[in-house]
């Protein structure tokens, strides 16, 4: 079992052998989800800066050649 203490500050350093397990780096996001009296870590999902990301409707090399000098 890989454990680790509560500072003064209720913070805690993440052990190493979990950063690897999660391939965490500094800046990472992280997720808590308790079930049945446990905490499940995580990576968070990223945060999608850009709204349009995720629409595929005009992700085509025809518009991509029809707004590329926007």
């Amino acid at each position: 079992m890989i454990t680790s203490r509560l500072t003064s500050k209720s913070q805690t350093t993440i052990p190493q052998p979990i950063r690897a397990a999660l391939h965490l780096k500094e800046g990472d996001a992280l997720a808590y989800r308790i079930e049945d009296g446990c905490v499940i870590l995580s990576r968070a999902d990223p945060v999608i800066d850009d709204p349009f990301a995720t629409f595929d409707e005009w992700n085509g090399e025809a518009d991509r050649k029809a707004y590329a000098g926007l």
